[in-house]
Formats: C-alpha cells, structure tokens, sequence
C-alpha cells in the first residue's frame, strides 16, 4: 500500500510540476512579448497588451512594472491605462502619493470626448469627479488652487451627461448650501439627491431624508436616514449617525417606532425610499 501510495504522490507531484512550468512559459511568452525586465516596454508594442500586462503585473504585486506599463499604453490611447495611473498617484498606490500628478491624469481623461453609454464612459465620470473633488478645496503646493465654480462645472458634467451618483450628490449639496455660484435652492438640490439616493448613494439618502424631516415628513424622514446609516461607509457613519440621532431626539416615541421599522422594510426589500418621494 505504501509502495502504491508513494507512486501516486510521485505521480501527482509531476502534474503540479508541469502544470506550475506550463503556466510559467505562457506567462513569461507574454512578458516577453512586450516587456523586458532590463529594458521595459518593447518599442512598438499594442498598447492594448501593454495594458494587459500592467494589469496582471499590479494584480501580482509587481506595481513598479505596472506602472511603466500604464504609462506607455496611457501615452498611446488607452484610457483605461491613464485612470489606472491618475488612481494609484492619488492613493500612493505602489508610487509616492501625489494629487498633482492624479490632477494632471484625471484632466487628460477629461479632455476625451467620450459619448454616455460607452465602454469607457466610466473612466470620464469618475475623473470629472475626481476633478470637482480636488478643485473646491485646491491641491496645496500645487498650481491647483480652489476653484468652486469650475469644481461645479466638472459636477455637473457628469451628473447630467453620465448620470454620476457621487457627481449628483455633490449638485444636490451645492443647491443646499449655495456653492460652485449656484443660488441656493431646495427644489433643485432636492431633485439631485434623489437621483443619486435611486442609485443607492448613502450620504445622499441621509441628506434627502433630512429634508424631509424638516419639511414635517418626519417618518419617512427618519427611516431613510436610519437606512441610510445601515448602508454607509464607515468614512460617512460619524455625520449620517450624528444627524439621525438628532433627528430621533426631537421626535415623538410613536414616529421613532414607525421610523425603525419603515427603516428596516426598506433595507429587507433593497429600496432606498426616495422612489416615493
């Protein structure tokens, strides 16, 4: 039995062994193909395989290779490859952190004419958002200074055209407070929290939810809030919580009852309660 088992377990040591050498070989085919570890990017190169390559260099930790790999396919068109590069700049993602160099990736994105509904519509969305985001504040010790009008622009760009939930969210805050020289208008911000709350936008369902509890529909008011605490991230928790809580603290015992379980309704069923506003 011994014998029998020692030459199975030979047996199935040689498949893995094989098996590990051929996935080797077509790997290092493919590496070969575009990259060279002493040199890089292959001259002449598809970009479209260079962007592949990156993809599966970051995804196995070799993000330096990544890197070099993005740049070569975002210099020759790929989209994809420039909001990879605009992404890890941001968030010190295998490079030193570094919003002016994510700034300048995210305009260059920007600057594509991109129809809605295309493969890459996504890419431009999340760069107009990513643009608004860094231009109401400015990036210190950068020629990027705040720019709320301009910031407003890119947010508008991408909730209308690509109908951006984290970009209607911002609209609808810039009508509530009166930024980016809109004038301030309940209506309008209204209308741009609930089409970002429809998309499940947490920090939009609490504020919408808000609201309506100052508008006396103090029910639904609370439920959306406390659903849209159940469904935060914990970055947004802190403010959607202190909100909700001084909500409940004004409110009588049997709305904060009739709240709790219209809350729980809407998250047992997965809708967001702004469809029926």
């Amino acid at each position: 039995m011994r014998v029998v088992e020692l030459a199975r377990s030979s047996v199935f040591t040689v498949m893995v062994a094989v098996a590990t050498l051929s996935a080797a070989g077509s790997a290092f085919a493919f590496d070969d193909k575009v990259f060279d570890d002493k040199s890089g990017v292959k001259p002449k190169s598809s970009p479209w395989e260079v962007f592949q390559f990156g993809f599966s260099a970051y995804k196995n930790g070799h993000k330096e290779q990544a890197v070099e790999a993005y740049k070569y396919a975002a210099e020759n068109g790929q989209i994809g490859a420039t909001w990879k590069l605009a992404r890890m700049y941001a968030e010190g993602d295998g490079v030193a952190q570094d919003d002016y160099a994510a700034f300048k990736f995210f305009s260059e994105i920007a600057e594509q004419d991109v129809e809605p509904g295309s493969p890459e519509e996504s890419y431009v969305s999340d760069a107009l958002v990513a643009l608004g985001d860094y231009l109401k504040q400015g990036i210190p010790g950068s020629p990027v200074g705040a720019d709320p009008v301009v910031a407003q622009e890119y947010f508008m760009r991408a909730a209308a055209n690509y109908r951006n939930p984290n970009a209607q969210y911002e609209m609808g805050k810039m009508f509530l407070k009166g930024d980016g020289g809109v004038k301030v208008s309940v209506k309008q911000a209204g209308r741009w929290l609930q089409l970002a709350a429809e998309k499940g936008h947490a920090g939009a369902q609490a504020t919408l939810g808000n609201l309506l509890f100052q508008s006396g529909k103090a029910v639904r008011g609370l439920a959306m809030m406390t659903a849209a605490l159940a469904r935060a991230t914990p970055a947004d928790q802190p403010w959607i919580r202190s909100m909700q809580e001084e909500a409940f603290a004004v409110s009588g015992e049997a709305d904060r009852r009739t709240a709790i379980s219209l809350a729980d309704d809407m998250l047992a069923k997965g809708v967001t309660g702004a469809e029926q506003q």
